[in-house]
């Protein structure tokens, strides 16, 4: 597809020049965030305008949710207020409540062989209030069964639909071979929701969260995207489908041809976009957490990880909760990651760094970093070589940094990305070879822009 095609089309798609980044609305796109627990639109009580009203007033232009056909009960894995756990009766997806009672989750059973329009209509409205916000939807079809407590509440579970299916094994319910009738009930749930929201330019279909838990199995990854891009075969611009790889990295082999985005949960160091960026794909890291609750930790997570060629971060955000959308919410330091006001506003300055930059003619480079760092420092870097190159330091307290850089002037313009606030700002003229630069004092990170003018 060419350039000027796809300023018409203006869907999210990989850009046509650099595939390791994004294009939407026409323009190159790196997606970055701080987002709720994925339960949006399977919860009821889960008022997303303010959400989305949050992320935009912080210039974050993502978010990801689940479809309804996983949920979790209240207290899974140590979360206060999961959006992810509904009150009873507040849970929605897309097959429709019988007039049985029964469910486990509260209220009546459900039937597989019937859509409830309520729940597409608040679907299609989220992706639309999403798409006016200028917010990307990363929409998960299915997620596995940690434990027997998520497989107990699940629609697809015998014991909570009407139609006598769904007695196997949770290890077997994404399976080719032992998941029985629930293959095809997965088939048309994937086929409607992508029928439904067709025309939304704002999506992107992950196939499964966390796919490597659960006793999935590739080949029916495989085979859920067959059904997508089988599905949109006739459509004027299909969506980008993403497939979640591995818990911090793992070398991709045989990817699916169909498959446009690589996803990876608690990629630091950023070592999966290393070893997968010769796939000319965009590689993601669309889940953080378990390192604590401080704004610091998934601040420099998102800077290392963009830096190093990434081109989609999602940090777990625990501070949006029901009645606290705005993410004000004050979780306990038990919770399993962070999340905060500040923590937005500091990833809205990475997400305003990297836009500074020409960053589809960039790539991964620290070659031209003459000057060594102790062995705790991080350092990532992107550069098209004498045009304009992008460092982030986090940790150790050099005084100078050496680079080396052809003959030319240059701008130099020093970020702090804990307030946002350039530092430093000169022109360099430059014969070529080592160039010595003073580093301002910095607490724990910091970043540097180096254009020729």
């Amino acid at each position: 597809m060419s350039e000027s095609a796809l300023c018409q089309n203006r869907s999210i798609a990989l850009n046509v020049k650099n595939p390791h980044y994004f294009t939407y609305n026409g323009k190159p796109t790196v997606l970055i965030t701080s987002g709720e627990h994925y339960g949006a639109v399977l919860n009821l009580d889960f008022d997303y305008i303010t959400y989305f009203n949050e992320l935009k007033s912080k210039g974050l232009n993502l978010t990801r949710t689940f479809t309804g056909a996983y949920v979790e009960p209240v207290g899974a894995f140590s979360i206060s207020n999961n959006t992810l756990a509904p009150a009873s009766g507040r849970f929605i997806c897309p097959w429709k409540r019988s007039s049985i009672p029964g469910y486990h989750g509260g209220g009546n059973k459900f039937d597989l062989g019937k859509w409830d329009d309520a729940y597409f209509a608040r679907l299609k409205d989220f992706v639309a209030q999403a798409q006016k916000r200028g917010i990307i939807v990363e929409l998960t079809f299915f997620c596995p069964f940690y434990d027997e407590s998520q497989w107990k509440i699940s629609p697809m579970n015998t014991v909570n639909n009407v139609n006598g299916i769904g007695s196997m094994s949770s290890k077997f319910v994404y399976t080719l071979d032992k998941s029985k009738e629930l293959i095809s009930v997965q088939k048309e749930m994937v086929q409607k929701i992508v029928h439904e929201l067709k025309e939304y330019k704002n999506l992107i279909y992950e196939i499964c969260n966390e796919p490597y838990f659960g006793g999935v199995t590739l080949e029916w990854q495989y085979h859920i995207a067959d059904i997508i891009r089988e599905t949109e075969k006739d459509f004027k611009h299909p969506h980008l489908i993403s497939q979640n790889i591995a818990n911090n990295t793992q070398k991709i082999k045989d990817p699916h041809a169909a498959v446009s985005v690589f996803n990876f949960h608690y990629a630091t160091p950023p070592v999966a976009v290393v070893e997968n960026y010769h796939l000319n794909k965009v590689i993601g890291d669309n889940e953080t957490g378990f390192k604590g609750n401080a704004d610091e930790t998934y601040r420099m997570q998102g800077w290392l990880f963009i830096m190093a060629g990434g081109a989609l971060y999602n940090n777990l955000d625990y501070s949006f909760t029901i009645e606290k959308e705005d993410g004000t919410y004050q979780y306990p330091a038990t919770q399993p990651g962070g999340g905060s006001v500040i923590l937005r506003e500091q990833l809205s300055y990475l997400r305003h760094f990297i836009n500074g930059f020409d960053f589809i003619n960039m790539h991964p480079d620290v070659s031209f970093i003459t000057e060594k760092f102790s062995k705790n420092a991080q350092i990532q870097a992107l550069a098209e070589t004498g045009k304009q190159y992008g460092v982030y330091i986090y940790g150790d307290k050099k005084a100078d940094l050496e680079l080396n850089l052809p003959a030319g002037t240059y701008q130099v313009e020093w970020t702090n990305t804990t307030t946002g606030l350039k530092e430093k700002t000169k022109a360099l003229k430059h014969n070529g070879g080592a160039a010595k630069l003073t580093i301002p004092k910095y607490s724990r990170d910091i970043a540097l822009s180096i254009k020729r003018i």
